[in-house]
């Protein structure tokens, strides 16, 4: 069905009518709450620093593996040291499904049910239609990989106490300095899954199979990885979206290093922009059968 925009157009001269007021923000952010799989990604991130944690009650204080100390090794030192323990645990592939979830699925699954012709015969323009889904799942998104630290730091906190950050090589951070860039770190690792979510939200437009696009940005993620663990590419896994993933810490030291994060930001940032491009041009020719 190529009559998306025709019926707009039609529409267009049709009184009280707007293109700008056709599915609301707000309308489509309660269609995707009620959906049970928002519920479980939420329920999911959420429960997972209350799992670690009583990992910790059950097993004790973590102890030395004899090689390289990470964050897990002194997560018990405070709630700031417990919320990023946590962070670094899950943010490799954990925070990559919900951003896959919520992207690839917002589309593909009016297809999946047949309504998305109905949506466009409403009408609903096409790029109109596009922009409400991106942002609404860009929103739900950020809900998820911010409520994962929230919650970690809350369960942290009443667990260890607030102090300043013990760092895995030695030394520490006050708590305010400490803090601050927590928050920094919160807000790139959501900021380095942006690559995957404008893969998910172009194959969404793609398949009729939600979990085909879902599955293939998580796919393209782990395959990411993969590539990045062979050294022998050298400077091509720089390019790579998941290659500085990890670059927040460089934060964690006495003095933060910022270069990594910022390219990591011009990563993810671009493979965004260009999935999103592909997006909107796929859609704006896709015949709608569906």
């Amino acid at each position: 069905m190529r009559g998306g925009t025709a019926h707009a157009g039609d529409a267009a001269g049709a009184a009280g009518y707007h293109a700008r007021r056709t599915l609301p923000l707000r309308v489509e952010a309660v269609r995707q709450l009620r959906r049970r799989r928002t519920l479980v990604a939420f329920a999911v991130v959420v429960a997972l620093p209350i799992v670690v944690w009583a990992a910790f009650a059950i097993g004790g204080r973590p102890r030395d593996r004899g090689d390289v100390p990470t964050l897990v090794d002194v997560a018990t030192s405070s709630g700031l040291n417990f919320a990023l323990a946590v962070v670094f645990v899950s943010s490799g592939f954990l925070l990559t499904l919900p951003v896959a979830l919520f992207f690839g699925d917002t589309v593909a699954s009016e297809a999946g049910w047949s309504s998305l012709r109905y949506l466009l015969a409403a009408p609903v323009p096409r790029a109109r239609l596009l922009v409400s889904k991106a942002v609404v799942a860009f929103v739900f998104s950020a809900l998820a990989v911010l409520a994962l630290p929230a919650v970690a730091l809350a369960v942290g906190t009443a667990a260890y106490g607030w102090g300043g950050l013990d760092l895995p090589t030695g030394g520490s951070l006050p708590a305010g300095s400490a803090a601050a860039r927590f928050a920094v770190i919160v807000a790139y690792v959501f900021v380095s899954q942006l690559a995957v979510a404008g893969l998910a939200f172009w194959l969404s437009t793609v398949t009729d199979a939600p979990l085909g696009a879902v599955g293939g940005a998580v796919g393209a993620a782990i395959l990411s990885n993969i590539l990045d663990a062979i050294t022998a590419l050298g400077p091509v896994r720089q390019v790579l979206p998941t290659h500085w993933q990890f670059a927040w810490a460089d934060l964690l030291q006495p003095g933060a290093e910022w270069s990594g994060m910022l390219k990591g930001t011009s990563v993810a940032v671009s493979f965004a922009i260009v999935f999103l491009a592909l997006a909107f041009r796929r859609f704006r020719t896709k015949d709608i059968v569906s």
